[in-house]
């Protein structure tokens, strides 16, 4: 009697497996006995109209094939989650040229992603106007006057006014950053405004020990007051003579730098010891040196901080009194000559100091150091012009001023430039700009009679 229970629970095991082996392996795929198993077709996401009956990779773009069931649910899903059909996939990029998976996107697709159908970023309105013309798919040169498909069934793609238009900088072009990316890459931007600039011109220099100016102002001296010993002389010769020694003297204090006011000062003045013994009570010269990128900043009369290794902590004051009118042929600088106070002698003569010569520019047009991007051939900002469009200008820009560019031309004021990432994207507007050169409509060529 057992033996009959064991046979019969075999038996019915026996058969619940065979039901659900047949279950699994398609002979009643839809779960009711007696209907035929629906044949199981893959295809390509790039190119639909290619089938297969077993998976493997698209002859055409070497995709991988998609079953179709799967594709069907992976577009519901992407049609659930791209409701405004302005969006297009950041992860799955198809290796074929232009593919329309791959950003940077063209002004007014409407795709999502026939795999994942969730990573995804926005795209920018369609653009306004009739084609131009249509542009082969995958080879650009190849252009049609009206829509047309090419040899594998897909789509010319139409080319606008405005991805025609010609490129506010060489070599570049604008183009679109989504949100996500944005936030991805770190990029950040901010308005151009009017700014107080300021700059901070800092050279090296030391206290004048000169005795070949010292000995320059003595004969100026001697000369002046021999003209005016013979003025009342009634020979034009010695006159002559007299004025033409004045205007020596006069001639060589300019080349070393005195100012025409400083000469006429010296003339009455008691001698300048200081700039052979210095000492307490008295004034003493300062010589520093500026680049010739900074001439331009410097002028008589601008107050001057100095310091000393010597008296940590310690300030000077004093006053531009000329400067030289020569550049140095080895160092490229100039010579600056500053009027210190030294009511204690703490200056020593050939003692070096560090001066400050704070240079006030007034109200100026500025934009951020770091929006100015330098190509070596011109200097490009990117503007944030809203909505994810970013677009490259080139700019013209004056002087450095505490971390801030004054702005001759090329943004407005209160337009946002790009601060952060701005290597990322122009990368990515070469890229564009190469694209967008690549897809031009060729000119005919003329034959040669």
């Amino acid at each position: 009697m057992k033996r009959k229970f064991l046979i019969l629970g075999a038996a019915a095991v026996l058969l619940a497996a065979s039901g659900l082996a047949l279950r699994r392996f398609g002979r009643f795929p839809n779960g009711d006995t007696g209907q035929s198993a629906a044949p199981v077709k893959y295809y390509c996401a790039m190119h639909p109209s290619y089938t297969s009956d077993k998976p493997g990779d698209c002859p055409i773009c070497n995709m991988k094939l998609i079953l179709m069931e799967e594709a069907a649910a992976a577009q519901a899903v992407g049609a659930q989650t791209t409701l405004s059909g302005k969006r297009v996939c950041l992860l799955h990029k198809c290796k074929m040229a232009n593919c329309l998976m791959e950003l940077p996107l063209k002004l007014g697709q409407k795709i999502s992603c026939p795999i994942c159908g969730t990573h995804v970023a926005e795209a920018a309105p369609a653009p306004q106007g009739a084609p131009l013309y249509y542009r082969h798919p995958m080879r650009p040169e190849v252009s049609s006057p009206a829509p047309k498909k090419d040899e594998m069934g897909m789509d010319y793609v139409p080319v606008y006014a405005e991805e025609k238009a010609e490129l506010p900088v060489p070599g570049q072009a604008g183009t679109i950053i989504s949100a996500e990316r944005r936030q991805m890459i770190g990029m950040k931007s901010e308005a151009v405004t009017r700014r107080d600039l300021a700059v901070t011109v800092r050279a090296s220099g030391r206290v004048a020990y000169d005795p070949d100016l010292y000995n320059a102002i003595a004969e100026y001296r001697e000369a002046a007051k021999a003209r005016d010993k013979i003025k009342d002389s009634p020979w034009p010769d010695v006159h002559e003579r007299a004025s033409a020694l004045v205007r020596s003297s006069m001639l060589r204090l300019r080349q070393m730098g005195l100012s025409e006011a400083q000469i006429e000062q010296i003339a009455t003045a008691a001698e300048p010891t200081n700039l052979l013994l210095g000492g307490a009570g008295q004034t003493v010269w300062v010589y520093a040196q500026i680049y010739e990128y900074e001439i331009g900043l410097v002028k008589p009369g601008q107050n001057v901080e100095m310091n000393s290794p010597a008296y940590p902590g310690r300030k000077f004051r004093g006053v531009v009194k000329a400067v030289d009118p020569i550049l140095s042929a080895e160092t490229r600088s100039l010579k600056v000559r500053i009027e210190v106070p030294n009511p204690e002698g703490m200056l020593k003569l050939e003692m070096y100091v560090n001066a400050v010569i704070r240079v006030d520019m007034g109200n100026r047009l500025a934009i951020a150091e770091e929006a100015v991007l330098e190509t070596g051939e011109r200097s490009v900002a990117f503007v944030d012009l809203g909505e994810g469009r970013i677009e490259p200008r080139e700019v013209s820009v004056g002087r450095e001023a505490d971390g801030y560019y004054e702005l001759l031309s090329g943004v407005r004021e209160g337009e946002r430039v790009v601060t952060s990432a701005q290597f990322l994207i122009d990368s990515e507007s070469k890229l564009k700009a190469a694209m967008s050169k690549a897809g031009a409509k060729p000119k005919p060529r003329e034959r040669k009679r």
